[in-house]
């Protein structure tokens, strides 16, 4: 077990401020930020925490963070659970907050994510639920959970209805982002983080789309590219938070391409075999643009440039592209009608009028949606 090299004294650290009153917090970015986690986690001021972490990072990882916690006054303590989308269950919950209790970590006390998405996910749902709540710290270890999952506090875990519809709202007490963790990350999951990279500019930032297109080999080489993609990631999101932080209103445009992509994750049962996150994104970002373009909102020549770069970087596009089959158009319209943004039984889309002009739809006709997936489908046999 090791802790990851120190950072060097001229390696840059960016700061991204959260500003949500008491409830505030900031996000540091940069190469080398794990070798300092035990200094800044103590600066918090808790007695305890319980690292939750998953067997792979956890082996690497997690006795050394506990060491460096424990050297600064801290009782530390590791809860491991297995890796992948299955352990956002409701018996790993149940065994989390067992062990978080059994750990003796009260209010003033600390948990802390150490890991990807999944591990962040149900840590912060644990923590917002043992003793009705205590703190927590995020110390993401894969792309797509620096720069999306552990940022804004939505926690939760998932259900044989869907994805991520049992959860809380839980803001960190503090972000770790250090990027070079990446460093040794697989190509398919820094492939599927990008794909969260990429949402941003497509949502509001036309700008931030350009510079992904000129830089993304940079975000994938680790030079200070990977930095700014991540800060620039997590500014996008924590303004948006600090907007809406219940997703009443704009925070639901961080849900591009996430109606389609969860279905699509329903449908391959989770199976990160099959298809991970980030790439159930990046199929539904593609979709989101085609069915605007379907629709009228927007050109087909935007939807092609969207597609053209997530096909350059690798990344899945088509319904086609998933391994096993993508079900049927029922199986793909039960799985969004179980969406959290749909109200009233009526289908609510994040839309595109053009490359970074998203907006919330609401009350898609079923029709409308039907007719477009036939049409996806019928290019597939073309």
């Amino acid at each position: 077990m090791t802790i990851a090299a120190a950072r060097a004294p001229d390696a840059p650290v960016i700061t991204v401020h959260v500003p949500l009153g008491d409830r505030a917090y900031d996000i540091f970015v940069g190469r080398g930020l794990l070798g300092e986690a035990g200094a800044r986690i103590a600066a918090l001021g808790a007695r305890a925490a319980a690292i939750v972490t998953d067997s792979n990072v956890g082996a690497l990882y997690g006795g050394a963070l506990a060491d460096a916690l424990q050297q600064r006054g801290l009782r530390a303590s590791i809860i491991t659970v297995a890796p992948g989308e299955a352990t956002k269950s409701y018996a790993s919950l149940e065994t989390v907050c067992d062990a978080v209790l059994e750990a003796r970590i009260e209010r003033g006390d600390l948990v802390i994510a150490l890991g990807g998405g999944v591990v962040g996910d149900l840590a912060g749902f644990a923590a917002a639920v043992a003793r009705r709540g205590v703190r927590f710290v995020q110390v993401p270890t894969s792309l797509l959970s620096q720069v999306d999952s552990s940022v804004g506090g939505k926690t939760g875990i998932n259900s044989r209805h869907g994805k991520n519809l049992v959860g809380a709202f839980h803001q960190p007490s503090l972000v770790l982002a250090d990027t070079a963790l990446l460093d040794t990350l697989p190509i398919r999951e820094m492939r599927a983080g990008y794909a969260e990279v990429v949402k941003y500019g497509l949502i509001d930032d036309a700008g931030f789309f350009d510079w992904c297109e000129a830089n993304w080999q940079g975000v994938f080489a680790g030079g200070p590219e990977r930095n700014e993609a991540v800060a620039q990631s997590c500014r996008a999101k924590a303004a948006v938070v600090v907007r809406d932080e219940r997703e009443e209103g704009d925070r639901a445009l961080l849900n591009l391409g996430h109606t389609f992509g969860h279905a699509l994750e329903r449908i391959t049962r989770y199976d990160s075999a099959r298809l991970v996150h980030g790439e159930g994104v990046a199929i539904g970002m593609c979709l989101a643009f085609r069915f605007s373009a379907f629709l009228g909102l927007c050109s087909a020549d935007d939807a092609t440039r969207v597609e053209r770069h997530l096909v350059t970087v690798g990344l899945p596009t088509r319904l086609q592209d998933v391994p096993g089959g993508f079900g049927t158009v029922d199986e793909l319209l039960d799985g969004m009608a179980q969406d959290k943004k749909v109200k009233a039984g009526a289908l609510t889309f994040i839309l595109a009028r053009g490359i970074g002009q998203s907006f919330v739809a609401h009350g898609i006709e079923i029709a409308k949606v039907r007719a477009f997936l036939n049409h996806e489908i019928a290019a597939t046999r073309t």
